[in-house]
């Protein structure tokens, strides 16, 4: 398990339906929005 780094959510990284990569690294999110918030900025979440 990992959390989502927007809401804090843990998410099985096998059954996550989204996630980015960002600087090498895969980023898992519990969901859409989640991802969309991370796209935009990830610098500012990380």
């Amino acid at each position: 398990m990992v959390k989502d780094p927007i809401c804090g959510m843990n998410v099985e990284e096998k059954a996550a339906g989204f996630k980015s990569t960002y600087q090498g690294k895969i980023y898992y999110f519990c969901s859409p929005s989640c991802k969309e918030d991370f796209d935009k900025a990830p610098s500012k979440v990380i």
